[in-house]
């Protein structure tokens, strides 16, 4: 089981977050986040991340020329795309391409979100309604069936520590993706619900 820590803000969070044992990090560049960095401060943040870590870059109905000025500054190994963005918008810039799902309205067919995506590296299931950001905390109905959904499938939305052992033997998802959760306050990690959050993970892979 992978685990990704989303909206990561600082250096000594993004190498916590890799000492937990986290094997992907998200770095928020969309522009209606509140975790939203600046170029400098990003391209710091990936410098800092060792080997074998995914860095990944979170859009969200941000115009070609934001994405490529980012990718530009900032070495980031995969994308993922939080809002309306086309399949052939997502594709175009070269990188593998994580495409997030707003599962908060309930009413979403994942085999047809997988048909209109098929060269996504993965779907990620948030809690957040069309139109929202993520990062907000809300989870969603963990009985979904994405069973015949024949691509990795990503769970996020209002995980922590405590229910993501739930949500693993309810999805059994290719990897979990975590934000709010596992903060301090908002836009600061805490390392000890980071490393909270991690071993729950391990140890419901196990099982």
């Amino acid at each position: 089981m992978r685990t990704k820590i989303c909206g990561v803000g600082s250096t000594a969070d993004a190498r916590a977050a890799v000492a937990a044992g986290a094997d992907a990090l998200g770095l928020s560049f969309a522009h209606n986040s509140t975790r939203r960095l600046d170029l400098p401060l990003a391209d710091e943040i990936s410098r800092a991340v060792g080997p074998f870590v995914s860095r990944v870059g979170l859009f969200m109905d941000d115009d070609a020329s934001m994405v490529n000025a980012v990718l530009a500054a900032v070495s980031l190994d995969m994308l993922q795309f939080h809002g309306d963005e086309s399949p052939a918008f997502c594709r175009r810039f070269g990188k593998p391409y994580i495409k997030a799902v707003a599962m908060g309205e309930g009413d979403v067919s994942l085999p047809a979100v997988a048909a209109r995506y098929p060269d996504a590296a993965a779907l990620l299931l948030d809690g957040n309604r069309r139109g929202q950001p993520g990062g907000r905390g809300e989870t969603f109905d963990w009985g979904v069936d994405f069973g015949a959904v024949d691509v990795p499938v990503i769970v996020a939305g209002g995980l922590h520590a405590g229910n993501v052992g739930q949500a693993i033997a309810s999805l059994a998802p290719y990897a979990v993706d975590v934000s709010s959760g596992v903060e301090a306050t908002r836009g600061v990690k805490s390392t000890q619900k980071m490393q909270a959050f991690i071993n729950a993970v391990l140890k419901a892979g196990q099982t």
